[in-house]
């Protein structure tokens, strides 16, 4: 007599699918803008408040109307050359562009950001100087 061995057909847990598990979303950072797109904010928002077309400040800074464009529209990273000839152009300087993009930064901050206007509570030891 011999003995036969039967295997059942019994799914393994190889041949089972498995679906993936499921990914939680995970809550993302506050993200900067870009540079390119502050400054094209700033640029564009000035141009209109003089009343001065593309046409007009691309002329006067010496780029192509596109090309100003562009930059306003936050496609373009200008050289700092070409910054400085659309500010000029505007009848900005430096320190105008610097205030006006920080700025634009500030009213695109989101509210986590912000600084408390009010009192802080500091833990722990604390030294104040007099």
């Amino acid at each position: 007599m011999s003995s036969v061995i039967r295997h059942t057909s019994t799914p393994t847990p190889a041949s089972v699918p498995i679906s993936p598990p499921r990914e939680r979303a995970v809550p993302r950072a506050p993200v900067d803008p870009l540079w390119r797109s502050v400054l094209g904010l700033f640029l564009r928002r000035r141009r209109l408040a003089q009343g001065l077309t593309l046409a007009q400040v691309a002329g006067i800074a010496g780029v192509s109307t596109q090309y100003l464009s562009e930059i306003e529209r936050g496609v373009k990273d200008p050289s700092s050359e070409i910054i400085a000839a659309v500010v000029g152009a505007l009848g900005l300087g430096l320190v105008d562009l610097t205030e006006g993009t920080t700025g634009v930064l500030l009213d695109s901050a989101p509210a986590s950001r912000t600084v408390p206007g009010g009192p802080v509570c500091l833990s722990g030891p604390v030294a104040l100087a007099v």
